[in-house]
């Protein structure tokens, strides 16, 4: 499942990130974080640990998992890794899949929450490889796609402006994205039901479904 998710950050902290991401002397050299294949492939920057730089995470961090479709989606166990990355003119990332362990903690799914306003750089598209086509995808600042860590994906290279992006990771409590999916569409219904006083009883039904499943699927 890749989804979409509008709207993630209340807007003094996306505009916070934006102002530290015009930092020249903020970022460092982004391959420096990559395995030993993506290494080759990755040409963009990235911000260099200080205070300021972990508490903005810290914080991105924390509304993401105070997001409703955020949790209805991942069933986050924990944020592994969030990154701050900026991608100039000439820069791009090649066809590539995330580790499978960061930090010391798997990775079930993968993440870009966009900084920068669509319209202001060229290219720069996030690429996934899919089994029938490739699929680009280009958001709006503040929206943030969530997909699976397992697909092979790519950043086109940037042709003008700043590509100004926070990529992370996720550990799921539910390690199966065919259970994840069943559960995201369990979810979506039960909102939908909360609404109609006539459903109560049908609502009853998904919420005891929901909670047996999480205790069918969920990992300590």
């Amino acid at each position: 499942m890749i989804l979409p998710i509008g709207q993630t950050l209340p807007d003094h902290l996306l505009q916070s990130l934006y102002e530290l991401s015009a930092d020249e002397t903020q970022f460092i050299d982004g391959a420096s974080t990559a395995g030993w294949h993506a290494r080759t492939l990755k040409r963009n920057l990235q911000a260099k640990p200080s205070p300021l730089v972990s508490r903005l995470l810290r914080q991105t961090g924390d509304a993401l998992l105070a997001n409703e479709l955020v949790q209805a989606a991942a069933r986050p166990k924990a944020i592994v890794r969030l990154l701050l990355s900026r991608y100039e003119p000439g820069m791009e990332y090649g066809l590539h899949v995330d580790d499978a362990m960061i930090d010391g903690q798997r990775t079930d799914l993968s993440f870009t929450l966009f900084l920068s306003a669509a319209d202001s750089y060229e290219g720069g598209e996030l690429v996934i490889d899919e089994a029938s086509a490739e699929r680009s995808f280009k958001l709006d600042a503040g929206s943030l796609l969530l997909y699976p860590s397992t697909t092979l994906h790519r950043v086109s290279p940037v042709t003008r402006g700043q590509r100004l992006v926070i990529v992370g990771w996720i550990r799921s409590l539910v390690r199966d994205p065919a259970q994840r999916e069943i559960l995201f569409d369990l979810e979506r219904s039960i909102t939908q039901l909360r609404q109609q006083a006539d459903q109560q009883a049908t609502l009853a039904l998904l919420l005891k479904s929901r909670s047996n499943l999480l205790r069918m699927w969920s990992e300590d």
